[in-house]
């Protein structure tokens, strides 16, 4: 997986991937219910992740070849569809990958974080 120049934090969109992957890793899930366990998740630290960038996030995934969409009917209707996002057959291999290039990121940005918390507040 190609890695991304590192800027001072990890962007918005590359960490609601992450959470994206281990939720559809978890389940099998539609936009809606994505959005509302990732608001929920977060709702005790003030991140309310909107709707497209939501969604911009699955695209991504999709494009990436990780995840695909299948449309189903949604229960009790005749015409409604839902649509789950699941894994493309290497998609796993891709998304742990994925997972692991964020780690070694997001602890970057820990120390980052940590160091500014050290050095200006103590």
């Amino acid at each position: 997986m190609e890695r991304q120049p590192s800027g001072f934090l990890v962007k918005q969109r590359a960490f609601l991937k992450l959470y994206l992957i281990t939720l559809i890793e978890n389940k099998h899930l539609y936009g809606l219910k994505l959005r509302d366990l990732l608001k929920e998740e977060f709702r005790e630290l003030g991140y309310r992740p909107n709707h497209p960038e939501i969604y911009k996030a699955l695209h991504d995934l999709i494009e990436q070849g990780i995840l695909f969409q299948q449309k189903e009917k949604k229960q009790g209707t005749v015409y409604q569809e839902v649509v789950y996002y699941q894994f493309t057959e290497e998609g796993k291999e891709k998304a742990e990958a994925y997972k692991k290039q964020l780690k070694i990121e997001l602890e970057r940005c820990l120390q980052l974080l940590e160091k500014a918390i050290k050095d200006n507040f103590q």
